[in-house]
């Protein structure tokens, strides 16, 4: 395993103790179980949106989302972790702007508002996830010159219709401990003509805070460090943590000249309310050393 993005090796561990290795059984059970039973409720509720929708004549996804946001509210315990949640996500079209240091922030975001995803085009083949994503809605992205034009006219549809989506401008993981400058080329289509009126950006600062005992970086998933490791040592590990989201004002696209304006100001708010957070564990770990 080479270093990530900072140039850090991931945290080394010990090996698991039997208290963690029934943990992770318990917890893998059940949650297999969860995500069994609840995408069959999914799957069907689906149904019953899609004919709303041709009753209603226009897109109708009430039902689908509450079982997203379900299935995610029970994993987050399953993953050791209790969930925060500052100021109110916004029930408008546009984009959820976070900050990315592990795959557990989209379980989080679909916790909290159930946004749709964007993902490279592979992962619609992975056995299992790419089902489960194309199912919950997830745009898969082909890197074809060839596709860039329908794919954009796509993303166009969804968002002028009023559906929300996540992005992660950072463009990468990182180990959770910091904020990684924005990349400005994601927000080139919230300013389409027609659309920049119609749709707002929404800064989400996402903080992790494992136990005492575990590396600050534990829940961090970056540069090649394995998914199913990460997820088992998650699921074995992980007790009394804590992951926030706080969800900032909105940004009216309309408002802004161009992307990088609106990249830079997204970025300002989710490293502001970073830093907030950051200073704040720092001043409880200091008072329970106290203690």
């Amino acid at each position: 395993m080479r270093a990530g993005w900072n140039g850090a090796e991931p945290p080394e561990l010990p090996p698991l103790t039997p208290g963690e290795r029934v943990r992770l059984v318990v917890r893998g059970v059940w949650s297999a179980v969860a995500l069994v039973v609840l995408f069959a409720v999914f799957l069907l509720l689906r149904e019953v949106d899609l004919v709303a929708e041709r009753i209603a004549g226009r897109p109708v996804s009430a039902m689908g989302p509450a079982v997203v946001r379900i299935w995610a509210a029970q994993a987050l315990p399953a993953l050791g972790l209790a969930y925060v949640e500052r100021g109110e996500p916004m029930r408008r079209g546009g984009a959820f702007v976070a900050n990315h240091s592990s795959w557990i922030d989209i379980v989080a975001l679909q916790r909290a508002a159930a946004p749709f995803l964007v993902s490279k085009a592979e992962v619609r083949s992975w056995p299992g996830v790419g089902q489960i994503g194309r199912a919950i809605g997830t745009m898969f992205i082909d890197r074809r010159p060839a596709e860039a034009k329908r794919q954009e006219a796509e993303l166009l549809v969804r968002l002028a219709r009023g559906d929300r989506m996540a992005i992660f401008p950072e463009g990468t993981s990182s180990d959770g401990q910091r904020v990684l400058p924005f990349k400005s080329a994601l927000f080139g289509v919230f300013l389409a003509p027609g659309l920049h009126e119609r749709v707002a950006l929404q800064p989400v600062t996402i903080a992790y805070r494992p136990r005492p005992g575990l590396p600050a970086a534990f829940y961090g998933w970056w540069g090649e460090m394995d998914f199913a490791s990460h997820l088992r040592d998650v699921m074995a590990r992980s007790t009394r943590g804590t992951v926030e989201l706080t969800f900032h004002p909105p940004l009216e696209v309309a408002g802004f000249a161009g992307r990088k304006a609106l990249a830079q100001a997204a970025e300002a708010a989710v490293r502001a309310g970073f830093e907030v957070r950051a200073g704040d564990q720092t001043g409880e770990t200091h008072a329970n050393r106290l203690i």
